[in-house]
This record gives C-alpha cells, structure tokens and sequence, in this order.
C-alpha cells in the first residue's frame, strides 16, 4: 500500500476517533445523546463524497447536545466543497438554529443568556464552515497563481523563440545579401575571365570557378530557407571528389556502399563529413594523398577519411577551429559518432559512424575499428 494511502487512512481514522472520543466523555454513555453521537462520528468518512448528506446526518446528534464534534467536522468539509457564501450562511444557520432550538424550547433563560446562547451557536456553526471556504479560496488563488505563472513563462518564451526567429532571420538576410552578392561577383568574374581569354586551361579553370560558386550559392540558399535544398547526398560524394581532383587535389576514393537505404538526414550528414574532410585536407596537408573510404557494415555508415602529411610542415589539427566542432554536432545529431585526430604516420584521420536508421534513446553507436 502506498505511503499516500496509508496517510489518507490515518487522516480518516483520527477524524473518526476524536470526535467519538469527545462524545464518549459524556457522564450518561447510554443516553440518546451518546448514541446519536457515536453514530454520526462513525458517518464522517461519507463527508468526502457527500458533504451536505454528512451534515445532515449530524442534525439528530447535534439536537441531542453531543453532536457538535461531528457537525463540525462536517461544516469544515462543507466549506472546501461548496465555497459559495449564500449557501455556506443557509447550512450555517441550519446547523445554529438545530443546536439552540431544544435549548430555548426546554429551558427557561433570561434574556442575556439566550443572547449569549445564539451568539456562541452561530459562532460555532459559522467558524468552520468560514474555515473550510478560506482553505478553498486559497487552494483555486494558488492553483490560479500557478497556472498564471505557467502562462506567463510560456509568453516569455515565445517571445525569446520570436525573438530569436527574428534574429535568425535578420542573420540570414545579412548572409544572403553579403556573402551571396561576393560569391556572385566570383561567378561573374569567372564567366567574364573565360569568355575573353584563349587559354584551355583558363577557361576550364573559370568555368570550374563558376560552377562552385554557383553550387554554393544554391547551398547557401537551401541553407537558409530561400530555395529547395541542394543534391547532398551519398550519390553526389564522387561528384564532390571529382572536384576536389579538378582544383588539383589528390583524392582517392573508395566506396563499398552499394545501394544503402539510409535518411535524408544520414545521407546529408555523410556528404557533409567528407565536404569538411576534404576542405580541412587541402588547406592543412597540402599535397598531401587523401583517402576516402565509405563502407556499410553493422546496419551503419563507416566513413574514413585520412590524409598523409603535409609537405614541408606539420599537420594543423584545428583544435581551436569550430568547423570540426559544428561537423561533430551535426553527426551527433543523425545519431552517429565523429573522430577524429593525427595519424600514425604523421597526417591526420577522420571518421565518423552514421546509423542506417534512427538510434534508440541512451543506445550508443558502436565506434569505428582500426
């Protein structure tokens, strides 16, 4: 049984037995009085569920004399139930006018003492059910002071999230206007250099130039929500090698994938990993042999790519850079796994593990074997 139950059935048990123990006190144990009043101290469990029942059952208890433990009780529980004021005043005055009826009616008092007799029956009658109708006022102002506060912070988060789409916004313009309106110009100039000079090599060259820029303006763009995103996929990395050989990098590509059915979100992840690899190579190890090894096995993605080193100068790990650090976010994002460090013949390795499929929570991706 759990702690709260075992805790509700204390609750009960003490609402039970203190009020018969008061009846019990009584001189006469076997008069009507007592009996009504054991009676009705047995019934206040029911004030749970019927409050206005309970308090009438403590009607013939409270006529008798011994019945004002219970009733109060029952008035207490009344008040949280039903905090409305004309109706607690109604079952306050019922509760008063009971207890001092069989005072007035076989007794003979002075004036004084019959006031004095209603003011003490009113104020007993009154005192706990204004008492239970507190307590339930401040439970709804608490839950209303709750459920303001949980409102007032889901406005100030919409408000940062709207501020922070604005800001992205805002960045975004600033890159496509900047950055779009200088990688124009180079596509520009290249058409221009390849239209007016007569040298084979130069126009390929230009026209190359302007392929590359043209790519990374419509990457750009995807990028940023201005158009439909670019071919990045596993089937573009020998598209993404080849032009890496054409500005006159060293490539190797080796590629055991076959026909892999893999996410979009994978399939970008993978290009993305050896487009870095690629741009930290050529411009850390230059002339430098780079290997790119793509390979499926255990349901995911093994993607290697090392570089010897460097010709005359040491290999530039890019420890304080962040395009090593956003490439490892982006992996871990697709559910896989990023390393990457020297190598032992003194150039550089990266590798990372993409799973086929979305990883389960807390299941982490095997790394990649040596």
């Amino acid at each position: 049984m759990s702690a709260v139950r075992w805790r509700t059935l204390a609750v009960e048990a003490l609402v039970v037995a203190i009020p018969a123990a008061a009846v019990l006190a009584a001189p006469d144990p076997f008069s009507y009085a007592t009996a009504s009043g054991l009676i009705t101290a047995f019934l206040l469990p029911l004030r749970r569920r019927w409050p206005r029942t309970t308090v009438l059952l403590c009607m013939p208890a409270l006529a008798g004399g011994l019945g004002w433990p219970a009733t109060l009780v029952a008035l207490f529980a009344l008040g949280r139930a039903q905090p409305q004021a004309r109706s607690l005043v109604a079952w306050g005055g019922l509760a008063a006018a009971v207890a001092v009826a069989p005072v007035l009616i076989l007794q003979s008092l002075p004036v004084g003492a019959i006031l004095l007799t209603l003011a003490y029956v009113v104020l007993a009658a009154g005192a706990p059910v204004a008492l239970g109708a507190l307590v339930s006022l401040r439970q709804q102002l608490a839950e209303s002071l709750r459920r303001l506060e949980a409102a007032t912070a889901a406005e100030l988060e919409a408000k940062a999230e709207t501020a922070r789409a604005d800001e992205r916004a805002r960045i975004a313009r600033e890159i496509h206007d900047a950055v779009g309106h200088h990688v124009t110009l180079i596509a520009v100039e290249s058409a221009a250099l390849g239209a007016t000079t007569t040298d084979p090599e130069a126009v390929e060259t230009a026209g190359r130039l302007r392929g590359l820029a043209k790519q990374a303006l419509d990457e750009m763009r995807a990028t940023l929500g201005l158009g439909s995103t670019g071919r990045t996929g596993l089937d573009t990395i020998p598209e993404l090698v080849g032009q890496a050989r054409a500005a006159g990098v060293d490539v190797e590509l080796s590629s055991e994938l076959g026909d892999p059915d893999v996410p979009p979100a994978v399939e970008r992840a993978a290009y993305r990993v050896v487009q870095e690899a690629l741009t930290n190579a050529s411009k850390h190890a230059p002339g430098a042999v780079i290997k790119v090894d793509l390979a499926s096995r255990a349901g995911a993605l093994h993607i290697v790519v090392t570089n010897g080193a460097p010709r005359g100068g040491t290999v530039d790990v890019g420890g304080g850079g962040s395009g090593l650090a956003g490439l490892s976010e982006r992996v871990r994002m697709a559910g896989g796994q990023l390393d990457a460090g020297p190598s032992e013949d003194g150039g550089f390795q990266l590798t990372a593990v993409l799973p086929k499929q979305p990883a389960l929570p807390n299941q982490p991706v095997q790394p990649h074997q040596r």
